[in-house]
């Protein structure tokens, strides 16, 4: 795939995951981001569910199926319990209005469960959670409010870590061979590309104005 290692490494070390480290983003940019940040959930939640349907191997549909159980019962309570610290009212953060880079990361894991192409949700979804984990396991500061600290906890630690080696591991095993490389090849890695740019435009949206 082509290097996105620069785009990869401005996320990492973003201003804002600086900030989220330190303890000092303030409230207004957390809301925002942690608003946008949830329109993705349904999206997410459809995509795993599109792994069970498609993956195939029935190891692979089990282990999607048992991170449908820890998104509903881990990050849903987060944010709920996030919006209620940050004074977001449901009727904000149910419908808002969706920033352009959350249009389009949400625009894009619908394709990939509308593909029914195992192939392309993994690499959706590999971008999405190897580049938390990342910028998760950057620093190891620990921010005292809940609010920063549990959503840096969220994306690291040996669970999370064995989540997304699980999924570069699948990825690498359907992904087609030499022999095989051709249009599908170049559509994964065209998904790997807008992937990887709208997370770090995801990341930006937080502090234009």
């Amino acid at each position: 795939m082509r290097s996105t290692n620069e785009q990869w490494a401005a996320a990492i070390n973003h201003r804002f995951v600086r900030e989220l480290f330190a303890g000092t983003v303030d409230d207004a940019v957390m809301r925002d981001y942690l608003v946008q940040d949830y329109q993705f959930f349904e999206s997410f939640l459809s995509m795993l569910g599109a792994c069970v349907a498609h993956a195939d191997e029935l190891d692979a549909k089990l282990r999607f199926a048992r991170q449908l159980g820890m998104l509903v019962a881990d990050e849903d309570t987060y944010f709920v319990d996030s919006f209620a610290e940050l004074g977001v009212a449901p009727a904000d953060y149910l419908q808002p209005e969706l920033a352009a880079p959350t249009a389009g990361f949400r625009d894009l894991m619908d394709s990939a469960v509308a593909s029914a192409s195992y192939p392309q949700l993994l690499v959706v979804l590999a971008v999405a959670e190897w580049l938390y984990l990342d910028w998760a396991e950057s620093q190891e500061e620990v921010p005292q409010r809940q609010v920063h600290q549990g959503w840096i906890d969220l994306h690291r630690g040996e669970a999370f870590r064995g989540w997304v080696q699980f999924l570069v591991d699948e990825l690498e095993r359907v992904f087609p061979t030499e022999d095989e490389q051709g249009s599908e090849a170049e559509d994964l890695v065209r998904t790997w590309r807008r992937a990887v740019d709208l997370e770090c435009a995801f990341f930006d949206n937080v502090y234009d104005d």
